[in-house]
């Protein structure tokens, strides 16, 4: 090796050692990919480079950034040489699956490939440099695969300014990659950490914003004792309660505080379809046009029928909501009870210790702008009765051999536990589903409401 040699290869080097550098000083991908083309370009003396990115999910390359016109840098590839007719998905990314043209090819084997003449090669693709106006002559690709043997993609370089690409470049461009290589593994996983973060987070303060809808304590209207609970199965759920006091004042029926003079008492139990971020917006959005019709006055039923012709607007083809609602007055004994798409609905006789099953007065929410005519059915409470709604989360349980949770076990614990609390009732609910489930996750929201009659004290 003669002195000219080794001091272009010391250069070479040099070089390969302040990319690592500039790679070591970011996580930015973009910035990274910036600094990757520039330096093969550079140290390689040729006049283009450009970056493919391995995507795992499709099982393709990906343009990302590349020499244009003028050398400047652009997110379209001035020259994706070896897309052989790859269609563009978007006017700033061409897909190539693997396999296909030189940048595929050398995906597929992780084997550098090195063509001197493009236009004698089959894979080169012609019709990008017609296009452009730029000729194409020799290509260096080189595939990226990190310390730890994965593609994370390939990288070309076109047109050495002065002759071909040799073996001395193919070794610069090799360790040029594996740097490369490992500084675009970096960012990924750090930009995935951070994107899973920033999801917890605001997975975080979407749950605290739900979990605050929930009334902090159940109205106290004279002769009932009412209790309700929810437990999502993500960190957000599709399920939602929500119990309003009531009064009429000046002819009309208004929203007053928890234990403030409270004549009936408005209850809601709903669940979207699914559970996680979508349907929690949706159920939070129902809750939210329940009260606002309640502060305007609106009778229940027309409250209803106004609420779903919004959400057949609202909502996208296949999703719908069930929903109970109930109203109880204190003057008299009976349940106002109307669901759409909501069962069973479980009515137990504490004087003869039956249970009455309810089904759905009508089809869910969101699905047809009209209801029928007559929805709705009249429940009398007598002392000592519960009414319990629960959401399809308790029903649905499984253990571990497959088996549901279903409704016998409800109005077995109902019949075991008929004189406790309705706070008391749901307790025994979960502690039986807890003991039934035996730590099999739940795979649906759970949320329930208890009415229960009180009886005369003697």
């Amino acid at each position: 090796m003669d002195s000219r040699e080794g001091k272009e290869n010391l250069d070479a080097m040099r070089r390969v050692f302040a990319v690592a550098r500039l790679l070591s000083a970011t996580v930015d991908l973009d910035e990274i990919l910036r600094v990757i083309v520039d330096a093969l370009r550079d140290t390689l003396s040729a006049e283009r480079a450009s970056v493919f990115v391995y995507d795992d999910q499709t099982n393709e390359l990906v343009t990302t950034i590349a020499h244009g016109v003028g050398d400047t840098l652009e997110q379209t590839p001035a020259n994706p040489s070896d897309s052989n007719g790859a269609a563009s998905t978007s006017v700033n990314e061409i897909r190539l699956p693997l396999g296909q043209g030189l940048a595929g090819e050398a995906a597929r084997t992780r084997q550098l490939i090195n063509v001197p003449d493009a236009y004698n090669d089959t894979r080169f693709d012609t019709a990008v440099d017609k296009q452009t106006g730029f000729h194409t002559r020799s290509i260096l690709t080189i595939p990226l695969i990190s310390f730890d043997v994965d593609l994370i993609g390939v990288a070309q370089v076109l047109n050495k300014k002065k002759g071909y690409f040799d073996a001395h470049d193919e070794e610069i461009a090799l360790a040029l990659a594996s740097q490369a290589a490992v500084a675009i593994k970096r960012a990924r996983l750090i930009e995935d950490r951070l994107v899973r973060h920033k999801l917890e987070r605001d997975l975080h303060i979407a749950r605290s914003i739900q979990r605050q809808t929930f009334p902090s304590s159940m109205p106290d209207i004279l002769g009932y004792d009412i209790a309700a609970w929810s437990d999502p199965a993500d960190e957000t759920g599709g399920d939602i309660y929500d119990v309003l006091g009531l009064r009429v004042k000046d002819d009309r029926k208004v929203i007053v505080g928890i234990r403030c003079d409270v004549e009936q008492v408005l209850l809601l139990l709903a669940d979207a379809t699914g559970h996680g971020i979508g349907p929690a917006l949706t159920v939070t959005q129902l809750r939210a046009m329940v009260r606002m019709a309640s502060r305007a006055g609106l009778e229940l039923v027309e409250n209803i029928r106004q609420i779903n012709r919004q959400l057949v607007q609202d909502l996208p083809d296949g999703r719908f909501i069930t929903a109970w609602f109930g109203l109880l007055a204190a003057d008299n004994t009976t349940l106002l009870s109307f669901s759409t798409g909501q069962a069973p609905l479980i009515h137990y006789h504490s004087a003869d210790h039956t249970v009455t099953q309810l089904s759905s007065d009508t089809f869910p929410l969101g699905i047809c702008e009209e209801l029928p005519d007559q929805i709705g059915v009249s429940v009398t409470m007598k002392p000592g009765d519960l009414f319990v709604v629960l959401s399809d989360g308790f029903y649905e349980a499984m253990n571990s051999s497959g088996r549901l949770f279903g409704v016998d076990a409800v109005t077995a614990i109902l019949r075991q536990h008929e004189t406790v609390s309705a706070t008391g009732i749901i307790e025994a609910i979960r502690h039986e589903l807890q003991q039934f489930s035996a730590g099999v996750p739940a795979s649906d929201d759970q949320t329930a409401i208890v009415i229960k009659r009180d009886k005369p004290t003697i």
